[in-house]
């Protein structure tokens, strides 16, 4: 299971998710963070909470942080991550939109499925990503699409910050974003890693949250 001291994410960092969005290409990463609260494993419930009546799906690359990394160069890092993983940076669009930030249109509770298991010795620089909600596929896209690499955010993220083990970067998602309901079953699958599958579930007051 992860245990991140922090969960570290990037936005627009797909070329074509740039494009989807009519925003310009970033010169840089541009990061956010998620709680370590927000994190749930393959199988658990992501919780439709009650402030938001837009909830997206974003499936991702995630890279698991093997040993402490301060100012690790680009060259440097592949020896710092110790294997990576299937992502879904969930999104209340609606409150995305309204504040003007992603805090928290991202940070809530459950918003942050990770699994189904850490693979290291893969090429993270290309790779399938497919997401898929009830069993139709969403998105469709390679890791060579992405903007900045993993090396490169692993690198880029070290300068600012120090990286724990067991820290997590999700590395941006790909175009075909789109709504998800409470039913719902949401599937992250990336080559040679598996498939992370969540369903969406009720909130209720006293519990949290329904299967």
């Amino acid at each position: 299971m992860f245990h991140p001291t922090k969960i570290l994410a990037v936005g627009l960092n797909y070329f074509d998710h740039a494009k989807e969005f009519n925003l310009d290409v970033p010169d840089y990463p541009l990061i956010f963070m998620k709680p370590p609260t927000a994190l749930i494993g393959d199988g658990e419930v992501i919780v439709y909470p009650p402030q938001t009546r837009e909830l997206h799906y974003e499936g991702e690359l995630g890279i698991v942080i093997g040993k402490r990394a301060r100012n690790v160069s680009v060259e440097e890092a592949k020896g710092y991550i110790a294997g990576y993983t299937c992502a879904n940076d969930v999104t209340a669009r609606d409150l995305q939109r309204l504040d003007g930030q992603w805090t928290r249109s991202k940070s809530f509770d459950t918003f942050c499925p990770l699994g189904p298991r850490i693979v290291g010795n893969i090429d993270p620089t290309n790779l399938v990503i497919t997401t898929r909600v009830n069993g139709v596929a969403k998105q469709k896209s390679n890791t060579n699409r992405m903007i900045f690499d993993a090396f490169t955010l692993v690198a880029f993220i070290s300068a600012i910050m120090t990286l724990l083990p067991g820290d997590v970067i999700i590395t941006g998602t790909p175009p075909g974003v789109g709504e998800i309901r409470v039913g719902d079953v949401v599937e992250v699958e990336i080559e040679h890693i598996g498939t992370l599958r969540n369903t969406v579930g009720r909130y209720i007051q006293d519990v949290g949250q329904e299967a």
